[in-house]
């Protein structure tokens, strides 16, 4: 038995309407995790609009702009290999998202990310991070500016 291209795309079209909005957004999170484990500017890449935008402090400098900045650095710094990832949260309304990820031993760093994503052309694209250092040299241990804020409601 032969596949048609018709019947391929009708195969990937039933496994895209059974994905839930959540695995999706998961799967191209996933992209960034897989990218920084394996030392791929290339597959991280494949999580980011190609407008999309990084900001965070490194120390008291401002590292911001467009997200090729991350690419460069991650090119530079290598593979996480003994990198931890946690997806904290997802919310999504629409054809807008944010995700909330840990991250653990990021070479020697904790970082907390928040991501904001949109549906583009029908896929999830991160157009925006957001990064916090959390601690440095392998420990696990936040530090006490990381905090929860309470839901302010009227």
């Amino acid at each position: 038995m032969t596949l048609t291209r018709l019947t391929v795309e009708h195969i990937v079209f039933k496994f895209r309407v059974a994905m839930t909005k959540k695995d999706a957004i998961t799967s191209v999170v996933q992209h960034y995790i897989d990218g920084a484990k394996s030392g791929s500017s290339a597959e991280m890449r494949r999580a980011f609009h190609d407008d999309a935008t990084i900001f965070g402090y490194e120390g008291d400098s401002l590292f911001a702009g467009p997200i090729q900045r991350l690419f460069d650095w991650h090119d530079q710094n290598g593979p996480a290999v003994e990198l931890k990832a946690n997806i904290v949260n997802i919310d999504i309304a629409g054809t807008i998202a944010t995700v909330r990820l840990e991250l653990d031993n990021w070479t020697g760093t904790n970082y907390t990310d928040l991501f904001t994503l949109l549906k583009v052309d029908g896929h999830w694209k991160i157009m925006n991070k957001v990064f916090h250092i959390n601690a440095h040299s392998g420990s696990t241990k936040a530090l006490p500016d990381r905090e929860e804020l309470p839901i302010m409601r009227k």
